[in-house]
């Protein structure tokens, strides 16, 4: 088996029969398999799936693992000297698996491989990074990007002036679209569970470039990302929001320490401290109710960050108690 593709499904009944006939449309030359990890869906997708995909196999999980643990659970069952991690809002081209696979077959120094990826209406979509650093994030913050074309130093976590039109090495790819080689990825022990929104892909490519192998994008590839069609209407945007700070700080604490994690909070005070601050000015100019939101929005992280410990939000599961309704969080973790 040369390729195994693991397609995360939750209640993707709108997306995953666009995104499976894609791939079985545009894929002539190599030998692959397609596992579905259902994360408890109830619209309809698996059913759909067997009714019209016989051949992709489906792991029935029972409930939302979220994405680390569900793709981990496809990744364990995977055949294939390659694994594709595939978002179900993706449309694969003519040819791209092939041209992917065909394209890691000659780059051995690599052990991921990543692919252009489109907005729906054929722009350039950037799912592609260097690392975060604490610079960095203050260069973001402060809203120093310009500097990034005078000096690399001032790079604000994303490459700067580069619209993803030339091969290169990476930091690390969105997990809407990544190839791993399978015995690496394996060894590896796929996706870190404790990332649980958010991270879980920027952590497994830097374990990747960790064990010695490099990230390699290619433009020659390319795919559909519909972007968000998986989760962006199902919680409210706070939820969201107060999951990717929980990943944000364990993130910085497993790569830079009990010190990374305390300077992460310092940098996200000061930039979610200035956002509110020009919000804020330009609701007193032109009050409207989509503002008079983002501004509730900003307060409460900002709130949440100010009374967090860093350290016991990571080690202990301590996290601050704002009063607000969270009840549509996915706690699963």
């Amino acid at each position: 088996m040369k390729l195994s593709i693991i397609v995360l499904c939750w209640n993707d009944l709108k997306v995953i029969g666009d995104c499976l006939r894609s791939i079985y449309a545009t894929t002539h030359s190599s030998d692959f398999e397609v596992i579905v990890s259902d994360n408890g869906s109830t619209d309809g997708s698996i059913e759909f799936i067997g009714q019209n995909f016989p051949q992709v196999r489906v792991i029935r999980n029972g409930k939302n693992l979220r994405f680390a643990k569900a793709n981990n659970v496809g990744i364990r069952e995977s055949r294939g000297e390659y694994v594709l991690i595939l978002n179900s809002d993706t449309i694969i081209h003519e040819g791209t698996l092939d041209k992917i696979v065909s394209f890691a077959d000659k780059h051995p120094e690599a052990g991921g491989f990543g692919c252009r990826v489109l907005n729906p209406d054929g722009s350039y979509q950037a799912c592609v990074r260097p690392f975060p650093t604490i610079r960095s994030e203050w260069i973001a913050a402060l809203h120093l990007n310009p500097l990034a074309y005078l000096s690399d130093w001032f790079q604000p976590g994303i490459y700067v002036g580069w619209k993803g039109n030339t091969q290169r090495t990476v930091g690390w790819l969105a997990g809407c679209f990544i190839l791993f080689r399978g015995d690496l990825l394996k060894r590896l022990g796929g996706f870190d569970e404790q990332f649980f929104y958010y991270y879980e892909d920027m952590d497994l490519c830097r374990r990747v470039w960790q064990a010695e192998y490099s990230i390699l994008y290619t433009p020659y590839v390319t795919i559909t990302h519909l972007g968000g069609q998986s989760t962006s209407k199902r919680f409210p945007p706070i939820t969201f929001a107060l999951d990717g700070q929980i990943t944000r700080y364990r993130y910085y604490y497993k790569h830079y320490g009990k010190r990374g994690a305390r300077r992460a909070r310092t940098v996200a005070l000061a930039a979610l401290g200035l956002r509110r601050n020009i919000y804020g000015l330009i609701q007193l100019a032109r009050p409207s109710e989509a503002r008079k939101a983002r501004l509730e929005h900003l307060r409460v992280l900002f709130e949440w960050n100010l009374r967090v410990d860093p350290i016991r939000l990571v080690e202990q599961g301590e996290e601050p108690d704002l009063g607000i309704d969270l009840s549509a969080r996915v706690l699963e973790r």
